[in-house]
This record gives structure tokens, C-alpha cells and sequence, in this order.
């Protein structure tokens, strides 16, 4: 059976912006605009009254700010939700953090095609989100035991290479943070625009026992360190004599992404060999799969994150399906897993 509209509700604090916003999604012809909220009172009985699928969000609301009303509203009725903001990245980052999937910048008149064509393939890509987990969250982090001052026996040259796309940034803040102090460099292309991979790098480093930085060309990798490709920017790997440094750097679209996580993950095939580990997470498409099949047959292991635990499971199954993937895994045992590799 055909599926009908999808269901959109915009909370705005800008009716006359939310008018406009509702007016220019109406040209495509998947979306159905089922309503208009100022607030996050207003946003609550529209959900439920009105059956909404999917919420935009502009996080700056009067009465409740955007983050509080998704702490409260997730736990009960989870839904899939995108951020739009134009002043306060760091508002939209805790949004993510809370229960929001993805996030864009919002422009000063939302009828222009691009921003448009962009929200449009994000809304789609949000309603196939899997928010199951929500029924059974926990705030607390998985333990391990942390061997911070104790050698990680086959740490050695190793470097982990990571890449995800849409809930990307709640996944990376289950594994980075649970990686003690002497581990690898680890390298990650996250799917986000400019502006928001520093702030991320820089939440992500708080609560973290490795660094964490957004990388910039010429960084020379470390162990200890996390580097987070810049938005808009492809990062790869490069060898320079005995090191192994990073370039940053426009380009095309690799598989429909800057940063492209096929770009990073084929310079690992070529530049680390079977000193990579691979490790792909939630997000939709396939941007990815081909770098991790060439990792793979140049001798990396890699792993990827199972269905039930992504967010939108796409990027890891279509690199399973390619065969560059060794074993799949739920994210809460990516981790443990990692540091089992590096330690026996």
C-alpha cells in the first residue's frame, strides 16, 4: 500500500517565518504541513492532536527553549525531529544530544531552492529514523575497565578510522568518551556543514580522556588524539617520510558528501594498510562503503554498527553488503570491543 504525506509540524517563534517556511515545503509533493507552533506548549498539543510525524524546530522558542521541551517530550512521545538555527549552534548541537537527528542553517528567507531541496531530502531521511531506543534510555555510558597508564598491547601504528551520517553525533559520544588516554589517533568524518564540527570537536574533548580537535591540513596524527574533519571540507590521509599527517580540502561532492567518508577511508586503504580498524556508524545512503571494502582487502579490520542500535541504518548495512565489513556489532559494544583488539 502506497504510504501517504508526510506529516510535518514547524515550531517557529517567527509565524510569519514559519508561514513562509510551510509555503515553500509545500512544493514538494511528499510533504504535508499539518501545522504551525510559536512555542513548546503549542508544539506538544499539535503533536498529538494533530498526529505530526516529523517536527522542524527553530531551538530558540519563548516560554521553553527548544532543548528543555525535547528532554521532556522524547522520553514519552519520540519523534523524529530537525533543527533549523541561524544564531545559536550551540543550542542545536545539545539539541542533538537530546533526541534531535539533524540539524541546517537556517537562512533569512527559507524559500530558496537549495535550503529547501536540502530540508527536503533531511526530512526524508529523518522519517526513517529508528527511535526505538527511546523506550529504553539510559543516561549512563556502558563501563569498561580504563587502562590509562597501562600500554595497549597492539596499539602500536595503529589508527581508527571512523564515519557516520545521521545520528552520528550521539553514536560518536558513545564510543570516543569510553576510549582511554593511550589509544590510537582516531579520525572521523562526521556529515555536518561548517561551524558546527568545531563546536562538536570541542563538546566531544570536555567529555572525553582523549583530545579531541576539529582537524586542520597539515596536523600530524597522534596517539591520544582525535581529529574531526572540518565541514565542507574532505579530509584525507597523507604520508610525509615517517609521519602520517591529514589534508583538508574543498572539492566535489564525494557520494553526495564534503566531507566524504569514501575520501578518508580509500587514503586509509592506501596510506595504513592493515593498520586501520574501521569503524562505520548510523546514517543513511552509502557514502563510506566503497573506502571500507578497500580498506579491507588492503588488510584492515572493520566494524560496523548494527541495525537496532542506529539511528538510520544505511551506510553500515550497504558496507555489510559490499563485504568490507568483518563483524557488526550494537554500539554500545563498539567500544570494549576496539580496546579488546588493541589489548590482546
Amino acid at each position: 500500500m502506497a504510504r501517504g504525506k508526510l506529516r510535518v509540524l514547524i515550531v517557529d517563534s517567527s509565524p510569519t517565518y514559519a508561514n513562509l517556511l510551510a509555503e515553500a515545503l509545500k512544493s514538494d509533493g511528499s510533504i504535508e504541513i499539518i501545522g504551525i507552533a510559536s512555542d513548546a506548549y503549542e508544539a506538544r498539543d499539535k503533536i498529538v492532536l494533530q498526529r505530526a510525524e516529523l517536527m522542524i524546530m527553530d531551538p530558540d522558542l519563548p516560554r521553553m527553549d527548544g532543548v528543555s521541551f525535547l528532554k521532556r517530550l522524547m522520553p514519552q512521545y519520540p519523534i523524529p525531529v530537525i533543527i533549523i538555527t541561524s544564531k545559536n549552534k550551540d543550542k542545536a548541537l545539545e539539541a542533538l544530544d537530546v533526541g534531535a537527528l539533524d540539524f541546517i542553517e537556517k537562512p533569512a528567507i527559507p524559500n530558496q531552492t537549495s535550503f529547501i531541496v536540502e530540508l527536503s531530502i533531511k526530512i526524508k531521511i529523518a522519517s526513517t529514523a529508528n527511535l526505538s531506543h527511546w523506550k529504553s534510555k539510559r543516561d549512563e555510558l556502558p563501563f569498561i575497565k580504563r587502562k590509562a597508564d597501562e600500554a595497549l598491547k597492539h596499539s602500536s601504528g595503529k589508527v581508527i578510522v571512523l564515519g557516520a551520517s545521521t545520528g552520528g553525533t550521539e553514536a560518536i559520544k558513545k564510543i570516543i568518551p569510553l576510549f582511554p588516554s593511550n589509544m590510537p589517533p582516531v579520525v572521523i568524518v562526521q556529515h555536518m556543514p561548517p561551524g558546527f564540527t568545531e563546536m562538536f570537536a570541542n563538546s566531544l574533548n570536555r567529555i572525553s580522556h582523549m583530545e579531541v580537535k576539529e582537524a586542520t591540513s597539515g596536523d600530524t596524527i597522534m596517539p591520544g588524539k582525535v581529529y574531526i574533519a572540518p565541514g565542507d571540507l574532505h579530509m584525507s590521509l597523507v604520508k610525509n617520510g615517517n609521519l602520517i599527517q591529514l589534508v583538508c580540502k574543498t572539492g566535489e561532492r564525494v557520494s553526495g558528501h564534503r566531507p566524504s567518508v569514501d575520501v578518508l577511508m580509500s587514503s586509509a586503504a592506501t596510506i595504513l594498510g592493515k593498520n586501520a580498524i574501521g569503524i562505520m556508524l548510523t546514517g543513511m545512503g552509502s557514502d563510506g562503503a566503497k573506502g571500507m571494502l578497500e580498506m579491507k582487502k588492503k588488510g584492515a579490520y572493520n566494524i560496523a554498527q548494527d541495525e537496532d542500535s542506529s539511528i538510520v541504518y544505511g551506510m553500515p548495512k550497504v558496507a555489510a553488503e559490499l563485504g568490507g565489513v568483518d563483524i557488526i556489532l550494537p554500539l554500545n559494544d563498539i567500544a570494549p570491543f576496539v580496546i579488546d583488539l588493541l589489548e590482546d
